[in-house]
């Protein structure tokens, strides 16, 4: 599935199933909250904390929500994602192209 196929996707079930899309404000607020069920996973599983028995682990199901909210407001505020993706992509290619291989701290 290609960015904009699964872009239409989501706009397809929200449009249907899930009725009509939350406004721009309260898809941000969700946003927060996928990437912070996404900090919880990674704390625990690569990080110092421990697990609680009421924790979710599922890392890639908690990054699809984040994939899907980002796709649901790039759908409402008229962002093509894969044109911005790629010009993001050249964008850092332009701006580090040598950068990180200069870093002495990644060396």
């Amino acid at each position: 599935m290609t960015i904009k196929e699964a872009q239409k996707t989501v706009d397809n079930w929200i449009t249907t199933t899930g009725v009509r899309y939350f406004n721009e404000l309260t898809n941000m607020a969700i946003l927060t909250e996928e990437v912070g069920e996404v900090a919880r996973i990674m704390a625990r599983k690569y990080g110092e904390q421990s697990f609680k028995e009421t924790d979710k682990s599922n890392l890639a199901d908690e990054l699809a929500d984040v994939l899907w909210v980002v796709m649901a407001i790039a759908n409402q505020t008229g962002v093509d994602l894969t044109d911005a993706f790629n010009k993001n992509i050249e964008k850092k290619n332009k701006r580090d192209k040598n950068r990180h291989k200069e870093n002495i701290k990644l060396k």
